[in-house]
């Protein structure tokens, strides 16, 4: 396909005109030194004469805010500033999609960890001490914390003046009575995970002569965190300028507000630098987490495995504030059927507010919970007709113009039924040989709990579908400013965008779109600030289209400046013209110029944003939409596990992906989005779960919340094909956020494979595998009519 920058252009084009462009893996610039320890993170700055800010939070999931006594804290020396919600200078509520969340707590608190007070000292220490200090009366109320309830039952508590719904998504297509020859069905139940980045919530806000502030902070979306801010300060935006540090990830856990507002508060309350580094524990309450979710499925096949029907009832844990509750409705409800074609859809979606841990935005956003339950249905639905699981799925797979239950057609590739063929392919491991094994390869084994007496292996399938960035008519755009001069004897180019580098690579990302499209072989980036136009988030697998699109605009108009400089000077016609190397070349003359003589002493510089297509809201009755999302991506996995029926230990000895990414602008950093993406669906899928008992977080650490390690990390082969996007800047496709989706149910149905268990709630625990559930499907759960 061509690459929409010139009708002679393509990315084969591209690729071959510099090292180090698009198709190619170049180096990352950060890669070195994060690996070496040497990298800045946001947890580093630091500031002559700077203070230490801390945050008082409740110890209470719901309870009334009597009085709050901050005179102890005031008199302890070294102290400069407690705050309260009396001291927020603007509006004392913010959030992403409803603003319903405090700055800081007034009259009640609706979640244990919820900011009540915040306090600036010279030592962080002595701010630990003064927030003992702060003696606030609390009244307790008797928590909101089943999500199910709190969708149905008046009598509960109103969290908010408009009730316990934050959003309520039906979607509806054909006939919702429809009836089957097979029908299976289950509730499943995905636990609360969390992001579990390895850099803590940090950054430094510095007061500024303008009586502005200026914040350096990691975040996922520097626009969005400056208007929010600005707002609660009560500021305008351009006294609020927020400036990109070091990231140590985030998976969608930074796209809340976190310390953003009380930094800067307490920056402007004092007049001196503040700094605020969260603990580990203190980070759990203080971003939110993946939402919880308890599903109805139930799945109608014709004998021949032709699915007839699919109905499901879901429901979504929020806890206390919306944050992006709205929108996991929205993609739960939008993506509930999987990767396949369905005649008749009933769905319903509800996200509701609770006392519980906030959840919003993490990898893989509302995808997660139905593709875990979608996916053991039609396992479950292969064992009730007799048929192989990936054949199953290929019969019902949707492909290229098929109509997604929401009326939206896929006017681009969707090679689902290609992905399992070429991971069936992918050879397995070898089968358990006669003999003493290494016991390291084993279930517990490096525990030396076991010598195999009780490990049987399995074998599991998913594939999935995941809509790529916002939906349902944002206006999801970003901007890049691309300056090209000449420094040191050489073509220089410069790319400013607000974009935020997470960890995804996409500095790297930019730096090859500038050399392909310019043509030059130096590119720098400017750090991520608000000095340029908006870049919108770093998630949902938005920013090598988005942003990707914006620079390629920027440059393609910086290179238009360019050949119209060179065809006013020796009347080449410019549509002929193209930069390599350094070079002006025309198609028909060849070599015309050197691009450091035809730029001198000058600088070219251009600004401009690129939006996709439109998309448009879901009926709020039927669900329908022309197109609810711009793009949709496509994953599938293969997991291989031994199961210790006794001890009930998992071992994941091999897991394997084919995934669809359009265009793999960097191969080397697709394949690492996808093996990395693999490895936190496979602790959704065997360890990760925050534990909360009457809406309290029982194990708020990284002792007692267990991601998977190096140890834990299998064999796994990436299979990457590139079926463009014809609508897509280059056709690429999001690429980190599917392998996290199809990763878990292949895991567990492979567990379910291997144990005839039936299995209904990740992660799955040994409780689960030695005995606490029945070994056969209960009955009634495949029957036939």
């Amino acid at each position: 396909m061509t690459t929409q920058t010139s009708p002679a252009r393509t990315p084969q084009d591209l690729d071959e005109a510099v090292t180090g462009g698009i198709g190619d893996s170049p180096l990352r610039p950060d890669g070195v030194l994060k690996v070496s320890g040497e990298y800045a993170y946001s947890s580093d700055l630091w500031a002559e004469d700077m203070l230490w800010g801390a945050t008082l939070r409740s110890p209470h999931p719901y309870a009334r805010i009597n009085s709050v006594d901050i005179g102890p804290a005031l008199r302890q020396p070294g102290v400069y500033a407690v705050l309260t919600h009396r001291d927020v200078p603007g509006e004392n509520v913010y959030g992403l999609k409803v603003s319903d969340t405090p700055v800081l707590a007034e009259d009640i608190v609706r979640y244990q960890g919820e900011p009540v007070a915040l306090v600036a000292a010279d030592h962080p220490e002595t701010a630990r001490r003064a927030l003992a200090k702060i003696v606030v009366d609390y009244e307790v109320l008797e928590p909101v914390t089943d999500p199910e309830r709190a969708a149905h039952d008046d009598t509960l508590p109103k969290l908010h003046p408009g009730g316990n719904v934050v959003r309520y998504q039906p979607v509806v297509k054909g006939d919702p009575e429809a009836r089957a020859d097979v029908v299976v069905s289950d509730v499943y139940t995905l636990g609360m995970q969390d992001q579990a980045f390895l850099g803590p919530e940090s950054g430094l806000a510095i007061p500024a002569e303008d009586g502005g502030v200026d914040l350096f902070l990691a975040t996922q979306w520097l626009h969005v965190d400056q208007k929010q801010t600005a707002r609660a300060l009560g500021l305008p935006l351009e006294k609020v300028r927020f400036t990109m540090s070091g990231v140590g990830g985030a998976f969608g856990g930074r796209e809340d507000l976190s310390m953003q507002i009380h930094c800067c508060m307490l920056a402007l309350h004092t007049g001196k630098p503040v700094k605020m580094v969260y603990n580990r524990e203190e980070s759990f309450y203080g971003h939110v987490h993946r939402h919880p979710a308890k599903m109805y499925y139930e799945h109608g096949a014709t004998k021949d495995g032709k699915l007839v029907y699919v109905r499901a009832k879901m429901y979504f844990d929020g806890g206390a504030y919306a944050s992006k509750t709205p929108v996991v409705v929205s993609n739960a409800t939008s993506l509930g059927v999987g990767p396949y074609e369905v005649p008749n859809v009933r769905i319903e979606g509800w996200g509701l507010y609770t006392n519980n841990p906030p959840c919003g935005a993490m990898r893989g956003l509302g995808a997660v919970q139905p593709a875990f339950a979608y996916e053991l249905q039609m396992d479950k639905l292969a064992t009730a007709l007799g048929m192989d699981p990936v054949r199953l799925r290929q019969l019902n797979a949707v492909e290229e113009g098929s109509t997604m239950h929401t009326g939206q057609v896929l006017d681009y590739p969707a090679p689902v039924a290609e992905l399992l063929e070429r991971l069936e392919k992918l050879p397995l491991p070898p089968e358990n040989r006669p003999g003493p094994r290494d016991i390291r390869t084993l279930p517990g084994g490096l525990s030396n709990t076991t010598h195999g007496e009780c490990v049987v292996r399995g074998v599991g399938y998913s594939v999935i579908i995941k809509n790529v960035s916002y939906a349902e008519g944002v206006d999801d755009y970003s901007t890049a400013r691309v300056r090209l001069e000449v420094i040191g004897g050489e073509p220089v180019a410069m790319v400013h965008t607000a974009a935020a580098e997470v960890g995804q690579g996409l500095i790297t990302v930019q730096q090859q779109i500038a050399r392909s499209e310019l043509g030059v072989e130096r590119v720098s980036i400017h750090p991520a600030d608000t000095n340029v136009g908006d870049a919108g988030s770093s998630s949902a697998s938005r920013q090598t289209y988005i942003t990707g699109g914006a620079v390629r605009n920027a440059c393609e108009a910086v290179r238009a400046a360019v050949f119209d400089r060179v065809a006013q000077r020796s009347g080449e016609d410019p549509a002929a013209l193209s930069l390599s190397g350094g070079k002006v070349v025309s198609a028909a003359t060849g070599f015309v110029a050197d691009l450091v003589d035809v730029l001198g002493d000058d600088v070219i510089e251009e600004t401009r944003e690129y939006h996709h297509l439109r998309t448009y809201e879901m009926d709020p009755v039927t669900g329908q939409s022309p197109r609810v999302h711009v793009q949709h991506a496509f994953a599938a996995h293969r997991a291989v596990v031994e199961v210790d029926t006794e001890l009930g230990l998992v071992k994941v000895i091999q897991l394997d992906c084919a995934q669809d990414v359009g265009k793999a602008i960097n191969p080397d950093a697709v394949v690492g989005q996808i093996q990395g993406g693999s490895t936190q669906g496979l602790g959704l899928a065997v360890m990760e779960e925050i534990k909360v008992e009457d809406g309290k977080i029982r194990n708020p650490s990284f002792t007692d919340y267990l991601i998977p390690t190096i140890l834990d990390t299998p064999p796994m082969t990436v299979d990457v094909i590139e079926r463009a996007d014809p609508h897509a800047p280059y056709g690429v496709r999001g690429v980190g956020e599917p392998p996290t989706i199809s990763a878990t149910p292949a895991i567990v149905n492979a567990i379910r494979n291997a144990t005839g268990l039936n299995l209904t709630h990740t992660p799955v625990t040994p409780e689960q595998l030695c005995g606490l559930q029945p070994r056969r499907p209960p009955a009634g759960a495949a029957r036939r009519r």
